[in-house]
């Protein structure tokens, strides 16, 4: 929950004085507007009926449908924090994107995060940015169960961090992301919205784990996905639900930092051997599984 400066601490006594509603009250609306990027907000007090929304320009909901006065209560107490949020803003909110968890393909759920900016009412919270300061402002950010994501437009980079301290920076290419599905269940994986359709976390490249460049990762064949850029390329394993966000496996041609076909032409024993020797490379660091490693090795050994 945000904590309240001296100044928002004075607003939501004023505001609980002249409607005449606890501070409560006053500061679960506020925390409402200010959620709801300054011009919406959904709320659940009873001293406003119960669950209602509000929005800026005349749409005021409430449970109970025919009681104007209420109604009147929520939209002038709503207005008036409104305004003083605008006054107490110090930077933009940036935009949002929709998250959605998906269970077996069969139930969804969505959760939507936004930016709120800093705003003098509120006292910084030292966990609202998480991703590397040479990044800037976000464009857009998001959040799913313990997932976070900040996207960059204009620097065509991606921030994911998975759990309180894994923070994963990707090159997005020439991609616009709108949104994000995480895939839960056995298999956990993400992958995102843009312009080419659906795509897989894993096929952008990263560019940096908790400020650490990856090593070099193992050339990919292109994807064969005409949605998906021709110069698109495997990263090394992207972070897991626990561990490090995983890609989906939409096209069928990759799989945790490695491609299920080497080359089309048939590898001399030297070039299998020294392709044996990075993926012992990436094993060591984490990137991909023991279970990738033997199953990789096991392939490539075959064809000596």
């Amino acid at each position: 929950m945000s904590q309240l400066t001296p100044a928002g601490t004075q607003l939501v006594q004023e505001l609980s004085q002249r409607h005449g509603v606890s501070t409560d009250a006053a500061t679960h609306m506020l925390l409402a507007v200010h959620n709801g990027r300054g011009t919406m907000a959904q709320f659940s007090h009873p001293e406003f009926g119960g669950s209602g929304q509000w929005m800026r320009g005349g749409m005021t909901m409430v449970s109970d449908l025919f009681n104007n006065q209420l109604k009147a209560r929520v939209n002038n107490i709503c207005s008036d924090i409104s305004n003083a949020l605008a006054n107490h803003q110090l930077s933009p909110f940036s935009g949002s994107f929709q998250s959605q968890s998906q269970s077996g393909g069969s139930s969804q759920g969505q959760a939507s995060g936004n930016m709120g900016g800093s705003n003098s009412l509120f006292a910084p919270d030292p966990d609202a940015q998480w991703w590397p300061s040479e990044l800037g402002s976000p464009s857009a950010t998001g959040s799913q169960n313990d997932m976070h994501y900040a996207y960059f437009a204009n620097s065509q980079r991606l921030a994911v961090r998975s759990g309180p301290a894994d923070v994963w920076v990707y090159d997005t290419q020439d991609h616009r992301i709108g949104g994000f599905s995480q895939q839960q269940g056995g298999s956990p994986s993400i992958s995102f919205s843009s312009q080419y359709g659906t795509v897989n976390l894993s096929s952008l490249p990263v560019v940096s784990r908790n400020g650490v460049k990856p090593p070099t990762p193992i050339p990919a064949t292109p994807a064969t996905n005409s949605q998906v850029p021709p110069n698109s390329q495997v990263p090394p394993n992207s972070p897991s639900a626990s561990e490090q966000p995983q890609a989906a496996a939409s096209d069928g041609n990759t799989s945790a930092g490695v491609t299920s076909t080497e080359s089309s032409e048939s590898p001399n024993g030297h070039s299998i051997l020294d392709t044996i020797e990075r993926l012992g490379g990436l094993l060591a660091k984490g990137y991909i599984t023991p279970e990738e490693f033997a199953s990789k090795k096991a392939d490539l050994l075959s064809r000596l």
